[in-house]
């Protein structure tokens, strides 16, 4: 890659960092988890950088890599995981009681269905309309009004959210 194009990359990088962790922790409900498929995406971005940067919307070329990546590590052979030693420190508590809400939102997300989940993170947590959302999700416009429509109406029935709210 020319140096150009790897400055290029990494204002790239640097620019949309957040908001793919924040996307994939909706998807994945995981911090850790959340931040491996941000760096996963972000590699895959930068060994096809030349057809990402000629995009008409690299932006939802990128959500699309990510959700993809998302999706085969649902298929990727499991390993098994290695108790720690010791246990881990407990984070401090948030004073402000967002990290309850976000809790509860994140369960609430995670009864959804995969598309409809992707749907409703991209149109509600990236703002993105339902053509941008349509071309990230690799589906038409209808497709997404319908997902959305559908997983709000789960979320409005969801048990968790009515538990939080009633606080």
């Amino acid at each position: 890659m020319k140096d150009a194009d790897e400055e290029q990359f990494r204002e790239f990088m640097v620019g949309r960092w957040p908001t793919l962790v924040r996307l994939a922790y909706g998807l994945t409900g995981d911090r850790g988890l959340a931040e491996d498929l941000a760096q996963t995406t972000l590699a895959n971005v930068y060994a096809s950088w030349s057809k990402v940067s000629r995009a008409s919307n690299p932006d939802a070329y990128t959500f699309r890599i990510l959700l993809n990546a998302n999706n085969g590590r649902f298929r990727k052979r499991r390993v098994a995981e290695q108790p720690a030693g010791a246990v881990p420190e407990p984070e401090a508590q948030d004073p402000t009681g967002a990290v309850d809400q976000r809790t509860v939102l994140i369960t609430a997300l995670m009864e959804l269905a995969p598309r409809q989940r992707a749907t409703v993170l991209l149109r509600y947590f990236e703002d993105l309309s339902e053509a941008q959302t349509a071309e990230a999700l690799g589906c038409s416009v209808g497709t997404v009004k319908s997902q959305t429509s559908s997983a709000l109406a789960r979320l409005r029935q969801s048990p968790h959210l009515a538990e939080g709210s009633a606080r």
